[in-house]
């Protein structure tokens, strides 16, 4: 079970798809910090029994945001502790089936975006165990914690900041990987890097979250998507994204973004136009049509008629 220990109190467990953290000390009162996929319960139970012994329960669930790399195994995990799940309030309608997010933008360039089209976009359905975060930025079982309201890559994500340890969770407002590259996608390099482009809906919000986190100057980071990092590297990591941030050259959310409040969706610009799916029809046919070929021109055999 690989559980990396950021600091004294901030525990990563990484899954395939997303990071899960695990804040507070052994022996004390702690959170889960998203909860990955669905099918990671069992997972996170026994990284759970590993780092607080078997009988400890966490005093909440805390989810940056809604998407089901986050949220997916949430429901499962707090049935199995009966504990409370808290999001922010404009993430109910997308966490209760009220409402989808904005669709993909497989068009806002990189690799990420590309393999968006194959990815699900299924909701989370939390029901009766969601809460909505405490409006005066407390963050429930947590003492000396802050969330901080940091929207665009989801309508109410969130990032949770600790000042004594200078520890960011920034969820999905930014990465430390690079999503946009192949390679930067199977090295997996530390780097401060955009939120996930074809998830995220505005990129004027995006930006301005951004600014927000290097306005923090934390020391150390665990986001949603890459390694932890800490030092140097990080404020001047953020400073840096936030100056030259990189929104994309097209797209659906490129010029015009989506828009939400408390119901859920309630626009959402036209797609850009996309190729591939009629590049990947003309590649099957043209496979199709070269098989035919193959199977009209082959000679017959003795017995073949």
């Amino acid at each position: 079970m690989a559980i990396e220990e950021m600091t004294a109190s901030v525990a990563r467990l990484r899954t395939l798809m997303a990071n899960i953290y695990l804040v507070g000390s052994p022996g004390g009162p702690w959170v889960l910090v998203d909860t990955g996929t669905p099918g990671n319960a069992a997972r996170i139970r026994d990284a759970a029994w590993l780092r607080f012994g078997r009988d400890a329960r966490p005093e909440a669930i805390l989810l940056t945001h809604g998407h089901g790399d986050h949220a997916g195994s949430a429901l499962e995990l707090a049935g199995y502790w009966d504990v409370p799940i808290y999001a922010h309030r404009l993430e109910r309608p997308f966490l209760t089936g009220k409402s989808a997010y904005p669709p993909a933008d497989p068009m806002a360039g990189g690799a990420c975006s590309f393999m968006s089209r194959f990815l699900p976009s299924r909701t989370v359905e939390i029901g009766a165990r969601l809460h909505d975060l405490p409006e005066d930025g407390e963050v429930p079982g947590l003492v000396g914690w802050r969330w901080h309201f940091t929207p665009g890559h989801a309508p109410g994500q969130v990032a949770f900041f600790q000042r004594g340890e200078s520890v960011l969770l920034a969820g999905d407002a930014c990465t430390t990987m690079d999503l946009d590259s192949v390679m930067g996608i199977l090295a997996q390099e530390p780097r401060i890097c955009r939120p996930p482009a074809p998830f995220t809906y505005d990129w004027d919000q995006a930006q301005r979250s951004v600014e927000l986190l290097a306005d923090l100057r934390p020391a150390v980071i665990g986001a949603g998507h890459g390694e932890p990092m800490s030092g140097r590297a990080v404020a001047v990591g953020l400073a840096d994204l936030a100056r030259d941030f990189p929104r994309p050259r097209r797209g659906r959310y490129a010029l015009e973004s989506a828009r939400t409040d408390e119901t859920g969706t309630v626009f959402v610009p036209p797609p850009a136009p996309d190729p591939a799916p009629k590049v990947a029809a003309a590649v099957g046919l043209t496979a199709m049509a070269l098989g035919a070929v193959m199977v009209l021109s082959r000679k017959p055999r003795n017995g073949d008629e």
